[in-house]
């Protein structure tokens, strides 16, 4: 423990370090001090401070100054005998200016509050809307999965459809497993807000923490932070009155569900000659609970009862009794999917939830949008009293009303077509693919025998998955050498090429993880790598490691792409590249893609995968641009070679040519080949990327042993 002590003008500043939960002084005082404290000030009356005194003097343990609080209304800072800060109390009141503006707050317009109820035409216009139509194109142009932490990628089930309406990641911990996440989920509507920015504030705080509690989270432990975005305020009141009704909103809605926002992010400039933004209070609200309570939001079965929770009154203390309540229920185990009801209403809410798995739903109730905040869309194995039942989930992917009968694929078509031709999703590419299968086994063995492996993973600029690739490989029982390739001066990337070819002497693998080395260089990423290779003294240490010493090697997404311009994959060496060779080029969809995909196991003839079995499924996450493989006459050979090891799949194991079967258009469907004699696989898929309840909202076997594989082949 350690006391610091310093002067005031009536007393003293206590500040104390690693304090025990209680203390009790030499006069019979005590201080009780909360468990979670570690470090606390308490300021004292002289007359009071013995005992701090006598501790201090006890523990050997010097007293020095931290403040002293002086009559004059001054802040002074001193440094090194010089006055830095000298500023007076009236200044730090005011945050460093004063300044008054005179507000005008408009009478709300009028705002639509009840529900409306949808037709069929109205309904698959409904999802067309720019409002609420899908934007997958855009956001798979993002990754989602680095860090091995994704708990909700954002298109959920098997056919990765329904939104996401919360992130959830696993809190990161180095060289540790957590079970505790965190949810972020955010709030706005522009038309609730342009009609008054008091409830548009009020409505993002509360449609923010809805999606909290519908994906497992809690009122709380939930806290929130703003983005604020107005039009240039100049000198008019009115102009002022709407970030200032805003505010109010967001006060009001804070103090009502009694819940903090901290920090925030504000702009006043949103103006553009004529053009202004409309009032902008966007809510981000952040929780944290366990992995395991993660609800997502796709309908996961047939036969599922599906009910709505709607709050009795829209006051603030009925509505944290009813998100108190909703979380309760959303909690219990027969809970199997939800939704937070926003201006969409349960039109979108249903759709969407269907999407995701292709299921069905038949309702007892027209389907209705509108109204704001209205409530949670539950689907749960069993009834929830006090709930009201909207219908039940049917296998058949048709929505049944009592008015009409539609198809969800018509639904669907309207959804995804709107910003088809902004960003892409569904060209044409399409045909079967024949599987190929090589059972035999592996055949080559190492020449030493290691109980625990060691591999090394080289750092360059750019890549980002390895930490990852370096925890799967130690879960599987090796030991890493991560190495960071410094390019900044020739003399460092000469010294990162001694300790590379140091650490690559002694190690029994060498491994090549994701990322984007060089920024994606122009006309094909990963050529930093191959370069940085192709120096004499790492390309024979290389070869002295597969050949002499039976090595294995890895590469991963761009990985995999310097190990293709080595020639590693598919021929075994490093070699002067041809235009013939093959080579990975840019996705045939023309962007970036990152979501999950099925693979199949083509081949186990090497080390890498000895723990799978021919025709297994797996399901693993891809990012990338140019994961298109392409070859020429070598084709043959990997084929007869039994070099292919894994391709792109449905879900019954069937390769075929679809862009969402095969994201970038690869020949044959391939996602991954190896060397000849087994050594050095390459894929495109991040197999790294597994782990408990990661990637919850997608089903499949994620969990790839080409790791185990590996360090298995030593032992």
């Amino acid at each position: 423990m350690s006391v610091s002590i310093g002067e005031l003008a009536d007393g003293l500043i206590i500040d104390l370090d690693k304090v025990p939960k209680k203390y009790e002084g030499l006069d019979g005082t005590e201080l009780a001090i909360s468990e979670s404290q570690e470090r606390m000030s308490v300021v004292v009356a002289k007359e009071d401070a013995e005992p701090f005194i006598k501790l201090a003097a006890g523990e050997n343990l010097e007293a020095t100054a931290v403040a002293v609080v002086t009559e004059t209304p001054r802040l002074v800072m001193n440094w090194r005998g010089k006055s830095i800060v000298n500023v007076s109390r009236e200044f730090l009141n005011s945050n460093g200016a004063v300044r008054q503006m005179r507000v005008s707050i408009q009478k709300p317009n009028k705002m639509a509050e009840s529900e409306i109820e949808l037709n069929a035409d109205e309904l698959t216009a409904h999802l067309a809307n720019l409002k609420y139509c899908s934007q997958k194109g855009l956001v798979e142009r993002f990754d989602s999965v680095i860090g091995a932490a994704t708990l909700t990628v954002p298109f959920g089930g098997a056919h990765q459809l329904t939104p996401t309406q919360a992130m959830a990641a696993k809190i990161p911990a180095l060289n540790a497993e957590t079970n505790t996440c965190s949810l972020m989920a955010w709030g706005f509507d522009a038309e609730i807000s342009t009609a008054s920015p008091y409830h548009g504030a009020v409505f993002a705080v509360l449609h923010s923490l809805a999606k909290i509690i519908a994906s497992g989270g809690g009122r709380k432990k939930c806290w929130l932070t703003f983005q604020e975005y107005f039009e240039r305020l100049g000198e008019e009141p009115g102009r002022w009155g709407k970030p200032a009704a805003a505010l109010l909103g967001a006060l009001d809605a804070q103090l009502g569900l009694e819940i903090a926002a901290i920090g925030g992010k504000d702009s006043m400039s949103g103006s553009f000659e004529k053009l202004d933004v409309p009032p902008t209070l966007v809510s981000f609200a952040v929780a944290a609970t366990k992995q395991q309570n993660i609800i997502t939001p796709e309908f996961k079965r047939a036969g599922s009862f599906v009910y709505i929770l709607r709050p009795e009154e829209q006051d603030f203390a009925e509505l944290r009794r009813f998100f108190d309540n909703a979380e309760r229920v959303i909690a219990e185990e027969s809970t199997l999917s939800a939704w937070a009801v926003g201006p969409g209403g349960t039109a979108e809410a249903i759709v969407k939830m269907c999407l995701g798995n292709r299921l069905g739903f038949e309702t007892v109730r027209p389907l209705a949008a509108g109204g704001g905040f209205g409530g949670f869309v539950i689907e749960a194995e069993t009834e929830i009293p006090g709930a009201e039942l909207l219908g039940k989930t049917i296998a058949e992917y048709t929505l049944k009303t009592p008015d009409y009968e539609i198809a969800l694929e018509k639904l669907q078509d309207a959804w995804e077509r709107t910003l088809e031709p902004v960003y892409p999703c569904l060209i044409e590419q399409s045909g079967e693919v024949e599987s190929f299968t090589y059972g035999e086994g592996v055949v080559i063995k190492p020449k030493n025998r290691v109980a625990r492996p060691e591999f090394v993973i080289p750092v360059f600029p750019g890549t980002n998955s390895e930490y990852d690739t370096a925890a799967a490989l130690e879960a599987a029982g090796a030991a890493a050498e991560m190495l960071v390739v410094r390019n900044l001066r020739p003399d460092w990337l000469e010294q990162s090429v001694e300790a590379l070819e140091r650490l690559l002497q002694k190690a029994q693998m060498l491994v090549f993880p994701g990322g984007f080395s060089g920024g994606d260089e122009p006309d094909g990423s990963g050529k930093f790598i191959a370069a940085f290779f192709r120096n004499p003294r790492l390309t024979e240490v290389t070869r002295d490691l597969l050949h002499r010493r039976g090595g294995l090697i890895l590469g991963i997404c761009n990985g995999f792409q310097a190990l293709v311009k080595l020639g590693l994959v598919p021929y075994g060496d490093i070699i002067d590249i041809a235009d013939t060779c093959p080579t990975l080029t840019f996705n045939t969809i023309g962007r970036h893609q990152a979501r999950y995909v099925h693979t199949r196991v083509s081949s186990v003839l090497s080390p890498w995968l000895s723990r799978c079995a021919p025709g297994e499924i797996h399901t693993v996450p891809i990012s990338h641009g140019e994961g298109r493989f392409v070859a020429g006459d070598v084709m043959e050979d990997l084929i007869r070679n039994g070099q292919i090891a894994f391709q792109y799949c449905d879900v019954k194991g069937e390769p075929n040519m679809s862009t969402f079967i095969n994201p970038n258009g690869s020949m044959l469907a391939i996602e991954g080949v190896t060397s000849p004699d087994g050594r050095v696989l390459g894929k495109m898929g991040h197999s790294e990327r597994a782990g408990f309840y990661v990637g919850k909202n997608i089903p499949g076997s994620k969990q790839q042993p080409i790791f185990e594989g590996g360090v298995r082949y030593f032992r």
